[in-house]
């Protein structure tokens, strides 16, 4: 419902969150955010505190709307997790050519609402050919429109439906989580972020 990596979000409250969602762990979540370089950050301090990467139940992602932001596949690459995926959507243009290496799935969809992009067959069919290729399970959403379902979801006659193959498995549920024994780790992670940067600053 919002991203729980934007910069006001503190890893205190993310990591709340994820210990709510380990305990829950009869649903599959989805993690979206536009920046995956803090969601690498905290999946560092997350194996620091459980001694576990994120479960294969949190699917962790980033959204790509463009080739513009292609470069969030690396930073994604980067968190400690089982599962990731991109969300091309909403689809504005080519992503060009993409390394799909680690990633499991890729939803993706056009803009809806008054003031909606159209978006184009070829970019979805590159995208698609590409995860064929490099073993990506698809998820086509939507072609958008004035309302998100106002263009139905088939492309070239054909629905794409897959989600990741996931056994569930979740060690971290008996595990009790010390809000506080979690915020020093946290905190001694932003006194370590500021000592670096000065040292970056005075070089």
């Amino acid at each position: 419902m919002s991203d729980l990596f934007h910069e006001k979000s503190t890893f205190e409250f993310t990591g709340k969150c994820f210990s709510t969602m380990i305990q829950a762990d009869r649903h599959d979540y989805q993690i979206l955010t536009k920046r995956p370089k803090r969601m690498a950050e905290f999946s560092e301090l997350f194996f620091k505190y459980f001694g576990h990467k994120i479960p294969n139940f949190m699917w962790m992602g980033t959204s790509i709307e463009s080739k513009n932001y292609v470069s969030r596949i690396n930073d994604l690459r980067k968190v400690k997790c089982h599962t990731r995926f991109i969300s091309f959507e909403p689809l504005l243009d080519s992503v060009g050519k993409v390394n799909l290496r680690g990633i499991d799935w890729a939803i993706i969809g056009g803009e809806s609402g008054h003031h909606y992009r159209p978006v184009e067959k070829k970019w979805i069919e590159e995208i698609i050919e590409q995860c064929k290729d490099q073993g990506v399970a698809v998820f086509f959403k939507q072609w958008g429109g004035f309302r998100p379902k106002a263009g139905g979801r088939t492309i070239n006659r054909r629905k794409y439906s897959k989600y990741p193959e996931i056994k569930k498995r979740n060690a971290l549920k008996k595990i009790h989580f010390d809000e506080k024994a979690f915020a020093e780790i946290c905190l001694m992670h932003e006194v370590q972020k500021r000592k670096e940067k000065r040292i970056t600053a005075t070089r």
